[in-house]
């Protein structure tokens, strides 16, 4: 008889867990309001403030590699201008080298020219400029002159214009010299020029390059003497 009151006594505590779990369960599986948000919200916010951060980084550092900040020094805003437009098109463009270059290419052309020697001429020339020095050198063989030039001193030179044409980058350079120049006969006597009197001579040259072409070389494409 006792056994079957405790068989009884475990249905009734076997119902009363049941009933238990089932209050569990009902309370536990329902949302009540005040349950945290979940944390993927918290990261999709860390990673877009992070990204906002790479993106004002970028932004900084466009601004504090604007090309302007390069030329900020020339004075003129023109010109500031067009230096800024080849480097923007020609990164590896600088004012120092190219003045550098600008020199080195006076100091070849001038004797050469003057020397008549169109080959060390013809890679430095653009083609206009070329077929009129090599013109000017056939007509001085041709009455069988001869030139002398001697730059006693280079005193100064400046870019005074810069500029883009659509991808060619141009750049006039003023250069301030003072040169010997003696222009003799076929008998070598003196008819222009004198061999004791160095003269102040400005030459105005427009160097121009192609910013896409993988040749980093610059052409004199124009002179000019000063107005």
């Amino acid at each position: 008889m006792s056994e079957g009151f405790e068989i009884f006594d475990i249905i009734i505590f076997a119902m009363v867990a049941a009933f238990i779990l089932l209050r569990l369960r009902s309370v536990l599986g329902r949302r009540t309001g005040h349950e945290r948000r979940p944390s993927r919200p918290v990261a999709r916010r860390t990673v877009e403030a992070s990204s906002e951060k790479v993106v004002r980084l970028a932004e900084r550092e466009a601004q504090e590699e604007d090309p302007l900040d390069d030329f900020r020094d020339v004075g003129d805003a023109t010109l500031a201008a067009g230096l800024t437009r080849i480097k923007r098109a020609d990164p590896n463009f600088t004012r120092e080298q190219f003045l550098e270059g600008a020199r080195a290419a006076f100091e070849i052309v001038v004797p050469a020219y003057a020397a008549g020697d169109t080959d060390t001429l013809r890679p430095i020339l653009a083609d206009d400029v070329y077929r009129r020095f090599a013109r000017a050198i056939r007509d001085r063989a041709a009455a069988r002159h001869s030139l002398e030039t001697v730059v006693v001193s280079s005193d100064k030179s400046e870019i005074i214009e810069a500029g883009m044409n659509e991808r060619t980058a141009m750049v006039t350079i003023r250069f301030v010299t003072h040169q010997i120049n003696v222009t003799r006969d076929s008998d070598g006597k003196d008819i222009d020029g004198d061999p004791s009197d160095a003269v102040e001579v400005v030459d105005i040259w427009t160097f121009e390059r192609d910013t896409r072409s993988r040749d980093p070389n610059w052409q004199l494409a124009a002179t000019r003497s000063p107005n």
